[in-house]
């Protein structure tokens, strides 16, 4: 067995999962506290930056890539969100940067990941 290119095991399932994690948020409950419209917008937008570029199972680090100046451009409706969405771009950022070959910058990724899903959990459900 040949291949044109090393995997390497479990990064592209992290990033697929992260991804998922948060362009899936339109299919969450309703039962989460009303969000503001602001935010709703902002999430709106972040879901939309990660779901275009590449795709993460095919090339991660060109999606990690794609991901950091539309995220920069996106201006969070509150303070944590800035954070989150800064944190996120900063995550994909250090991946770019070590190749996909930094374990602690694949760990960021899907940190960063998990705190924009708890800010952005169904705030793309439509109205």
């Amino acid at each position: 067995m040949s291949s044109d290119s090393p995997r390497r095991p479990g990064t592209p399932a992290v990033l697929i999962a992260c991804s998922a994690a948060i362009i899936g948020l339109a299919a969450c409950s309703s039962s989460h506290p009303a969000v503001s419209a602001g935010t709703t917008r902002t999430c709106a937008q972040v879901r939309a930056v990660l779901s275009d570029g590449p795709d993460p199972g095919q090339d991660e680090v060109g999606y990690a890539e794609a991901q950091i100046l539309p995220l920069r451009e996106v201006h969070g409706a509150t303070p944590a969100l800035r954070k989150a969405i800064t944190g996120l771009a900063d995550a994909y950022d250090q991946f770019f940067a070590s190749g996909g070959k930094s374990p602690a910058a694949t760990r960021a990724v899907a940190a960063a990941a998990a705190d924009m899903n708890k800010l952005c959990r169904g705030a793309g459900a439509a109205a």
